[in-house]
């Protein structure tokens, strides 16, 4: 077996200490730490950020691990790059729209709320950090689900039992599934109307990103009050943001 070479392994050297780490640090602190001469330590995080390895917050100076190494290791969840990068955006788009946001991740059949940014005035939401909800009835996860190859969709909801409702309405069955992230891809965007709470509503855009597992919505009282297309142009430039920040 041929021995790694040098760059391999000052590269895991550096992903394997920033995932042991509890928030990010600057570059600096990593060649003291590693031993490492700064000028490879900064090649090697810019390499590694180019493939999502590691992520740079440039308002800090600070590096931590990035998405790609979300299924490697525990570092994703110690340092939650993705909440990090998207709280400020969503947090803008909020502003912007006058309508409670938030961003959420596939586990499994659910979607995991990360991020909730409820708007002043505006009623509370189920969608709280930390909640698990049914990926098929939310906006979020229909949104995420939709870019998912039909194997994978199809793996995750094996029979009619998986398809649990909150407001006795919602899809029921594989085929009508198949049909709600059709709708979602010819729109670019997914949809939901009291399918989680009666009287909401929600649309979200998925984060293309190396996972291809968050995406990020907004949800209202009816009636919205707004103009739907220009709250849909903020939330795709929103979107926008935060994968430019995960890149």
């Amino acid at each position: 077996m041929s021995r790694p070479v040098p760059a391999a392994t000052a590269a895991l050297q550096v992903l394997r200490y920033l995932s042991l780490r509890t928030a990010p640090v600057p570059a600096g602190r990593i060649a003291l730490d590693l031993d490492l001469p700064r000028s490879t330590t900064y090649h090697l995080l810019h390499a590694m950020a180019a493939e999502s390895f590691v992520v740079h917050y440039p308002e800090d100076r600070l590096w931590g691990v990035g998405v790609a190494a979300w299924e490697v290791g525990q570092g994703f969840t110690r340092q939650e790059p993705l909440t990090r990068l998207a709280r400020v955006p969503i947090a803008r788009l909020v502003d912007a729209v006058g309508v409670s946001a938030h961003l959420a991740v596939l586990h499994g059949a659910d979607v995991v709320y990360l991020i909730e940014e409820r708007a002043g005035g505006q009623a509370r939401l189920v969608t709280d950090v930390g909640v698990r909800l049914p990926a098929h009835l939310t906006a979020t996860g229909r949104a995420i689900l939709a870019a998912l190859p039909a194997a994978q969709v199809r793996a995750l909801y094996p029979t009619r039992e998986s398809f649990v409702r909150r407001t006795g309405v919602g899809p029921a069955s594989l085929t009508e599934l198949r049909a709600v992230l059709a709708a979602t891809r010819r729109r670019g965007h997914a949809e939901e109307e009291s399918e989680v709470t009666v009287g909401f509503s929600s649309v979200a855009v998925g984060l293309r990103s190396p996972s291809n597992l968050a995406a990020v919505a907004l949800t209202w009282r009816e009636p919205l009050g707004r103009d739907l297309a220009a709250v849909l142009g903020e939330l795709r430039l929103t979107a926008a943001t935060i994968e430019a920040r995960l890149r």
